[in-house]
């Protein structure tokens, strides 16, 4: 997903001595992104998900394809393929989010576009992700990237993606980007588009617009939603989920969405 915000609420003005370049932050990394980039336990969780997506990938390989794209036709004689979001699913986005630590300001769209037309050697691979997507490729699975960056600096976002060794990714084959499906639409028409060509037998992403853009509402609602009977069992059996306590939709919620009244404690002392 685009960084919508990058822990934005912390102040973190750079130091910077006379005639010298950009010197470290003063502040602390936000822990959100001390976790998601720096962490041996956000590297286990990554490979933890990419080993499971390719032991049900390669399971699923004597079965009948069923899609795994909500809405979406039959499989037929369709040729398999799995679906990933980009950025922070495939892609780490270690330059832009060191700038945003580093300088404080609130994400903002122009920035985010030069970002990715220039910022290409500024990215590294999930953990677990390159060598997942090699074996899935090698069982005769497309892999199939859809982003919500903008298709008009698609180019680049290829040039990250082979980069760090993820590829290929072709726009409009293998790398759908946003304004291919016409403007203004969402994830969803382009998974509908992906659909009517491959047999989509698995999604990875970090954000629940990753697998359906229905995922919305409180934070209470989109909970109850992800454990609903017809969504629970997808997960981890079609859908994978990575760690993404940086930015997104699902950093909301006060302390009336986050903890119940009637599970609060108080220190009796």
């Amino acid at each position: 997903m685009i960084a919508l915000s990058a822990c934005t609420t912390v102040s973190r003005a750079p130091v910077r001595a006379p005639g010298s370049a950009l010197a470290a932050p003063v502040a602390a990394v936000p822990a959100g992104m001390q976790y998601l980039y720096g962490s041996g336990e956000a590297a286990a969780i990554s490979r933890q998900a990419y080993a499971a997506l390719t032991d049900y990938v390669r399971a699923q390989a004597g079965r009948p394809a069923v899609s795994v794209v909500e809405g979406a036709p039959p499989c037929g004689a369709r040729l398999r393929a799995i679906v990933l979001d980009v950025d922070e699913t495939v892609l780490l986005n270690l330059g832009y989010e060191y700038a945003d630590a580093a300088t404080g300001k609130p994400y903002d769209a122009a920035r985010w576009e030069r970002w990715e037309r220039t910022g290409m050697r500024a990215v590294a691979p999930v953990p677990g992700a390159a060598d997942a997507l090699a074996a899935i490729r090698a069982l005769g699975v497309t892999v199939i990237f859809n982003s919500n960056r903008s298709a008009a600096t698609a180019r680049f976002s290829q040039a990250a993606i082979e980069g760090a060794g993820l590829g290929p990714a072709a726009h409009g084959e293998t790398l759908f980007l946003k304004g291919d499906a016409g403007p203004g639409s969402g994830k969803d028409a382009r998974r509908a588009l992906i659909a009517q060509r491959w047999c989509v037998v698995a999604m990875v992403g970090d954000q629940l617009g990753d697998f359906a853009d229905r995922f919305a509402g409180s934070p209470a609602a989109r909970r109850a939603a992800v454990q609903a009977a017809d969504v629970a069992a997808r997960w981890g059996r079609g859908w994978f989920l990575l760690p993404n306590p940086v930015y997104g939709s699902g950093l909301a919620g006060g302390y009336d969405d986050v903890f119940p009244r009637d599970r609060r404690w108080r220190d009796p002392e």
